[in-house]
């Protein structure tokens, strides 16, 4: 088994550790009352990974069936019921239940309970993403945007829809 090449090259560590603790203000709520937190951005990784924690409220809410060229991207029920696109059918994800897609891998994820929901969501490599949760808690399901606009949009943010 061999590692990946080294990241840190200095013989000795280093006080480089950083906490988000329970209880913060979200770092974006959106209008049907969801919150993301912005647990570790792509930027704060030096683009290994990016973890947010995804708090839906009771209304359905989240985005249909779509595939990613660049990155993966992971989900891990925390409480409440997540319901999953595999690409053949919608299931119901539980806590405790952890769900990947690789690249290119059609997914979606929805909350359709009516009650509130949470999950961790890693993408990997970390892709700036929270350009695209801002934009979308901004404009909606997209109505604001051009088809021109939508589509340019969802292009930049490596997102084809279905």
């Amino acid at each position: 088994m061999t590692f990946p090449p080294e990241l840190f090259h200095a013989d000795e560590g280093e006080p480089s550790t950083w906490v988000r603790r329970t209880g913060e203000p979200a770092d974006l709520t959106y209008q049907t009352g969801g919150t993301v937190d912005y647990l570790a951005t792509g930027e704060a990784t030096g683009g290994l990974f990016g973890l947010y924690r995804w708090n839906f409220s009771g209304p359905v809410s989240g985005p249909d069936a779509h595939f990613h060229k660049t990155i993966s991207e992971s989900f891990y029920v925390l409480t409440g019921t997540v319901r999953f696109y595999d690409g053949r059918e919608w299931s119901d994800g539980n806590p405790g239940d952890f769900v990947h897609v690789p690249p290119g891998g059609i997914h979606g994820f929805r909350n359709e309970s009516g009650q509130p929901s949470s999950m961790l969501l890693h993408f990997a490599p970390g892709a700036p993403r929270e350009p695209y949760f801002e934009t979308l808690e901004e404009v909606g399901d997209g109505l604001k945007m051009t088809v021109e606009e939508r589509e340019a949009f969802m292009l930049a943010h490596d997102t084809y829809w279905l």
